[in-house]
């Protein structure tokens, strides 16, 4: 499981990289990884989703 710190700064590097898409790409990688069996890493892509949905949240005016 993805430290809570960790998935913050993972978050804001795919937000940077991938601007309004970035939430997008996280929850593909979900589920990719719960279709290929790994549920902890679906979890944690999850998680990032949600982070990148709040810092999206926070930079619109």
């Amino acid at each position: 499981m993805t430290q809570p710190m960790a998935t913050v700064q993972h978050a804001r590097a795919l937000y940077r990289a991938h601007g309004d898409k970035a939430e997008a790409h996280a929850a593909q990688n979900a589920r990719a990884a719960a279709d290929a069996g790994n549920p902890t890493e679906a979890e944690d892509w999850r998680r990032i989703r949600a982070t990148i949905r709040q810092l999206r949240g926070a930079n619109q005016k």
